[in-house]
């Protein structure tokens, strides 16, 4: 169901299967800049070409709800962005396994598909349409928190390679919402509480830091040049800014490994990370119980 109201009746069910985990549209009547789009998105399972699933031909961007055990909830939520150089979305690895790590920890998971600014024939932009997406996403998490048992002070997102990148765009370019905005959505805030940026595709001179940038988490390998030299630049940035901040550069990983159990990468970036991610969520405050 992509309606929604499912974003409600999802929270207020309890625990799900894993099979069952709901997809809620982020506009209820359709996302603005998509309109006359009726192309069927396109899921296509691991193969002999790629080996996670793949999706593509996103028109109407949602997210899909994974929530923690109750008696190990903590009331924390983080959005997830999966990479793909937008123009696909590396939905598992750098999705869904997310979040199953995420509800281990207590935090309730929310995978994001947004608009595609460079797959063929697209006509949408990285800053116009995915930063709407994933600015709308921390929104409605916030705006109905209560019917989930969220805090809306704990509301993060997570980024991978070109989601990370949106993941930086959303920590930098928030607003407090629009409070005459005849959607109610739109009248909450769409800053992260927190904000962790995995091997993000971004050059660090393309931001400028706010005042009240959210905490931030980095990590990236030594041998991925790109997000290695971006996060050795954005880090003292960031520190200068006042910002809370914790690196990870580990020395080998390469690019793309998310979370992967079948990974054949022995790098402990591509087997453990996610438990430095844990560390920092802990330490922040992020998964003490409401």
């Amino acid at each position: 169901m992509r309606l929604a109201p499912v974003f409600a009746l999802c929270f207020l069910s309890g625990v799900l299967a894993a099979a069952d985990r709901p997809e809620v549209a982020l506009w209820g009547r359709g996302a603005p800049g998509s309109e006359g789009k009726t192309e069927k998105e396109v899921d296509e399972p691991p193969n002999q070409a790629h080996g996670y699933l793949k999706v593509t031909g996103v028109h109407n961007p949602s997210v899909t709800v994974f929530l923690p055990p109750a008696d190990i909830a903590t009331g924390a939520a983080m959005v997830i962005a999966p990479g793909g150089g937008h123009a696909f979305l590396n939905f598992d690895q750098e999705g869904t396994n997310v979040a199953e790590y995420l509800n281990s920890i207590g935090v309730t998971g929310l995978v994001l598909k947004y608009r595609l600014a460079r797959e063929p024939g697209s006509t949408y932009t990285i800053e116009g349409n995915a930063l709407a997406d994933a600015q709308r996403a921390i929104r409605l998490v916030r705006a109905r928190a209560s019917e989930g048992n969220i805090n809306p002070a704990r509301i993060g997102i997570i980024g991978f390679s070109a989601g990370g990148e949106l993941a930086a765009l959303a920590a930098t370019r928030f607003d407090s919402g629009n409070p005459d905005a005849a959607d109610p959505v739109d009248r909450v805030s769409s800053r992260p509480d927190f904000v962790a940026l995995i091997y993000p595709g971004i050059r660090a001179d393309g931001y400028t830091i706010p005042k009240d940038m959210p905490l931030t988490f980095m990590l990236c390998a030594d041998n991925d040049r790109g997000p290695s030299t971006a996060l050795s630049v954005l880090y003292p940035k960031l520190k200068a800014a006042g910002v809370q901040t914790e690196l990870h550069i580990y020395a080998t990983g390469g690019h793309g490994f998310g979370i992967n159990p079948n990974t054949k990468n022995p790098s402990p970036a591509a087997t453990s990370w996610q438990l430095r991610l844990g560390d920092w969520l802990k330490e922040i405050g992020v998964l003490k119980a409401n």
